[in-house]
């Protein structure tokens, strides 16, 4: 839930707030339930929040907004650049029309005064609601327990079991909820429930095959069929790159969204070898620091047709999945190396700037890190 503001509530909070004090607990002023928004958040297979439509991950630096009308929760940039720009007011989601007066920002991380938790209003005043569950949570001596050893937890365990009964464990576990299909994600083959209910006892009987729904990227990489086109900017010159997005699509989208996320500006070419390969990419300028766009590392992607088979060669290696490698030769490190891209036709200019930044000094002590 959220206020016409773009201030966001947990709908368990809130209501018993508002019920009690009738106020905003962040401003103050007068705030009803029925003035609140209903926020239609995505997730991904990884259970993050992220864009339903360019599925960028929200995190603490997102520009987040929503449409007043829908509720329904964009990236910042998906609703610029397929809205705004194109002056077409119609939700990205269910295609209702609404104005740009109806757009939301959540969360601007160029607007830090929203999240100052020491102007809250319910802070300065000390105002809090009593959670019945938690009060009723705190009767349990468990509650108390930062902190135990594992011959303490077998012991509060076993006396749980015993006192309290399995009834109560019970009505605590969830069951995961099975991720719905379409004519978009299914898959032509099923989940394996009646087969592994027939066989094991442990499991519910399941008479109905249900087909098994495929990954989000899965179906996003499917419709990849064309490469894409990067122009890198270094004090040498500019080299126009070529990516094989179509057939690692996973490495090249990490490399693009680096990119537009101005993640290599600035950044240097910390390792050049003679005759071998120049490297760069890395904030850090040591090569061991960085992360991938989802923060972590993500599937291999090696393709027996992508090798290095030449001068002009771009590829990323691992770990981190970030730096990039720009080979000078023809060498053997293929199964080390992802190959994403070449330099666009290997034109002659770009070829040229290459040579330029290998003929940078090397550090004595290193003889790997240029001087330049």
């Amino acid at each position: 839930m959220c206020t016409p503001e773009g201030i966001v509530f947990d709908l368990l909070s809130i209501v018993p707030w508002i019920k009690k004090f009738g106020t905003n607990p962040i401003s103050g002023e007068k705030l009803e339930a029925k003035s609140l928004i209903k926020l239609n958040f995505a997730k991904n297979n990884d259970g993050k929040y992220h864009c339903p439509v360019l599925y960028t991950v929200f995190t603490n630096n997102s520009h987040i907004v929503t449409n007043k009308l829908t509720g329904n929760v964009f990236s910042h940039e998906a609703v610029e650049q397929l809205n705004v720009k194109t002056k077409s007011y119609r939700d990205l989601l269910s295609d209702e029309p609404f104005t740009r007066q109806d757009i939301i920002t959540l969360q601007d991380p160029t607007n830090l005064d929203k999240f100052n938790v020491s102007d809250f209003f319910h802070v300065k005043n000390n105002l809090k609601v009593l959670d019945p569950d938690e009060e009723k949570a705190k009767l349990d001596p468990g509650y108390h327990l930062n902190s135990t050893n594992m011959e303490t937890r077998e012991t509060l365990a076993e006396l749980y079991k015993d006192y309290k009964g399995d009834a109560l464990l019970a009505s605590t576990m969830k069951e995961p909820q099975a991720k719905k299909t379409d004519k978009l994600n299914a898959a032509h083959y099923s989940t394996g429930r009646v087969s592994a209910s027939f066989t094991s006892t442990a499991m519910t009987p399941a008479t109905e095959h249900t087909a098994d729904a495929i990954s989000d990227d899965t179906v996003r990489y499917s419709y990849v069929k064309k490469k894409g086109y990067v122009r890198l900017h270094t004090n040498k010159g500019d080299i126009n790159l070529e990516l094989y997005c179509d057939k690692v699509p996973k490495a090249g989208e990490n490399f693009t969204k680096l990119c537009k996320k101005g993640y290599y500006d600035g950044t240097v070419f910390h390792r050049s070898i003679r005759n071998f390969m120049i490297q760069g990419g890395d904030p850090t300028g040591t090569g061991l620091g960085g992360e991938s766009f989802w923060g972590k590392p993500f599937k291999d992607e090696f393709r027996p047709n992508l090798s290095h088979t030449g001068r002009g060669v771009l590829s990323m290696p691992k770990p981190p999945p970030m730096l990039l490698n720009l080979w000078e030769v023809v060498n053997e490190c293929t199964l080390q190396h992802e190959v994403i891209l070449s330099f666009w036709s290997r034109r002659d200019i770009d070829l040229m700037t290459l040579s330029l930044l290998l003929r940078c000094h090397i550090d004595l002590m290193t003889l790997e890190r240029p001087c330049c």
